[in-house]
């Protein structure tokens, strides 16, 4: 019976569960596939394409871009509709655009903000040529006065 049990537990366990075979594409409809797989990012990796990630989720997204573009639209209505879909983000090079500036200018404008403070920094606190101020009568001669009472001790 314990035999049984476990035959039907392992015949039933996801990882022996039949699943359905990858669809087929024409080669046509694969290399534009891949081609807009190269420019969308995996959401999940987020430094990846689709086409580079091992994600399931980069899975689901490149048989959905082979998918629609079998269906016959182009590859700028495929990109339309992952953006729709996930946002600019998805994109891995995104429009310029109002809300995308951040992410075109950002590192230059880290960069500029960077120099300026360390050139900051780096500059001197102030070249200040002033020249001591000479002694008055009475300071020169209190100062000698403080001398020979200090010589004679």
């Amino acid at each position: 019976m314990k035999r049984l049990i476990v035959a039907l537990a392992l015949a039933t366990s996801p990882a022996t569960v039949a699943q359905t075979p990858p669809a087929t594409f024409t080669p046509e409809v694969e290399s534009l596939a891949r081609e807009v797989g190269k420019s969308l990012r995996c959401v999940v990796c987020q430094n990846q394409s689709i086409e580079e990630s091992n994600a399931p989720l980069a899975s689901d997204m490149r048989r959905l871009v082979r998918e629609r573009i079998a269906a016959g639209e182009s590859k700028d209505a495929v990109m339309a509709y992952m953006t729709d879909r996930y946002g600019n983000f998805v994109r891995l090079q995104p429009p310029l655009q109002m809300d995308t500036l951040l992410l075109w200018f950002g590192p230059l404008l880290l960069l500029v903000v960077g120099a300026v403070g360390w050139f900051a920094y780096l500059r001197p606190a102030g070249k200040h040529d002033l020249a001591p101020v000479p002694l008055s009568d009475a300071e020169v001669a209190e100062l000698a006065r403080r001398m020979e009472a200090g010589g004679k001790a």
